[in-house]
């Protein structure tokens, strides 16, 4: 198995990567496949297009903004593309509109409102996460359909691939990697081996497929957003989105430990940090998968700390997300990062995991210090389900976050503390979350 550290962390968009960023991108290439099928069989016959949402994503799709999602991805915007773009004016402008642009000035109708149907009856077996789209005729006949799945940190399946697929997850082969390990032991065992560290060896796989100043400046991008975000969510003010009428806490908790520094703690700090990148998330601001929306306050919490407070460089910012990217890779590919699918511990659990390796790399850390780091973090998640009030990414989710980073920090420092000998492996942990989801 491969999945790139640059597809593990993507920049995108609040406040969910499986309900928001997973069914705008599926929409996108739904929009795609329409074109083609135009273009393909010379028609202009084609009338509208239609989406159902199912299980998860009926149930809880308005509280994390899934229909604004598809609509806008309906009209070929994509998570990365709107991460510094005003959202809101967007859906304004595309609302009024209702069509869709296909090929050579043909539209066919679209709105929102009546065109996205929350079908809270049907939940599709393959995944909790299911959409169908549909472009139909002036009969209202449907000549193109696509059934998607949004699993976790905003990739997707669709229903011909997520049925070839295990996890489920969507990767590339590994057959051009130098150490293809798809688990912890296969990892150490390479390492040990090869005399290469993790994130050396996660580098040497990524050079097979990206050249190494696109690799780099794709990393140093991810951590400026991170950065970003953080930053961003440390000056805010006001009240979240979604009906709640919860009030922004970061910056307050900020200004608390600015003006006394002799009474903060380092509990405190991540908190903060933490804490900033989900209220910018649940606001639906710019944020990065890491490895989902729900989970993404942790690794920037983390890795700013230690950038901020311990004067981490940008050589070490690459190696600890090559770290995390790498324990982040094997979590996906025995288990899931998905909350819909594997509860919070999927999502939560293995931000703090990946954050906990991350950090036990840049502090030197042997692999099997990394490897053990790893697993107490995601030792202590485990049985954490997904339980968003109202269905937003708010409560317990934003405080979550300041949690995970802290149970990451205090992983880290028990395994460079320990030998690296410990009783249970990561593999197994990873097996354990697996089936408690």
């Amino acid at each position: 198995m491969f999945i790139s550290a640059l597809e593990l962390f993507k920049i995108g968009i609040g406040p969910s990567s499986s309900h928001t960023m997973g069914p705008m991108i599926a929409a996108a290439e739904f929009l795609d496949l329409c074109k083609q099928y135009v273009e393909t069989h010379h028609s202009s016959s084609v009338q509208a297009i239609r989406c159902i949402l199912m299980g998860s994503l009926a149930y809880t799709g308005k509280g994390h903004g899934t229909d604004r999602a598809v609509a806008l991805g309906l009209h070929g915007y994509t998570p990365a593309g709107l991460a510094r773009s005003d959202i809101d004016a967007l859906i304004e402008r595309i609302s009024t509109d209702r069509s869709i642009k296909l090929e050579d000035g043909l539209k066919v109708a679209f709105s929102a409102v009546e065109d996205i149907v929350f079908d809270r009856d049907v939940t599709l077996p393959q995944h909790p996460n299911g959409m169908v789209f549909e472009l139909l005729d002036a009969s209202a006949a449907i000549v193109l359909s696509e059934t998607y799945f949004s699993i976790g940190g905003g990739f997707i399946a669709t229903l011909a691939e997520i049925d070839q697929l295990v996890a489920p997850l969507k990767m590339e082969s590994s057959v051009s990697c130098p150490y293809p390990f798809d688990s912890a032991a296969s990892m150490l065992d390479m390492s040990n081996a090869s005399g290469l560290s993790i994130a050396e060896m996660k580098r040497t796989n990524e050079l097979a497929y990206i050249p190494e100043h696109e690799l780099d400046a794709g990393l140093d991008a991810i951590w400026e957003a991170m950065r970003q975000c953080v930053e961003q969510g440390l000056i805010e003010v006001g009240t979240l989105p979604g009906g709640l009428e919860l009030p922004r806490r970061a910056r307050s908790l900020h200004q608390q430990l600015q003006d006394e520094p002799e009474q903060a703690s380092l509990n405190d700090w991540l908190c903060a940090y933490a804490m900033a990148v989900n209220e910018e998330n649940a606001a639906g601001h710019m944020v990065v998968t890491a490895p989902t929306n729900g989970a993404a306050g942790v690794i920037p919490a983390v890795l700013y700390y230690f950038v901020e407070h311990e004067g981490g460089t940008s050589g070490q910012v690459r190696e600890f997300l090559l770290t995390a990217s790498a324990i982040g890779g094997v979590i996906k590919h025995r288990s899931s990062i998905s909350g819909a699918e594997v509860g919070c511990q999927g999502e939560v659990g293995s931000a703090a995991s990946m954050a906990a390796a991350g950090l036990c790399a840049v502090r030197g850390g042997t692999a099997g210090e990394i490897e053990n780091a790893a697993e107490i973090a995601l030792e202590h998640h485990l049985g954490m389900t997904c339980d968003p009030v109202n269905g937003l990414v708010q409560v317990p989710c934003i405080e979550r976050n300041g949690f995970g980073a802290i149970k990451a920090y205090t992983a880290t420092s028990l395994a460079i503390r320990g030998s690296g000998q410990h009783f249970m492996p990561l593999d197994n942990c990873i097996a354990a979350m697996k089936q408690t989801g």
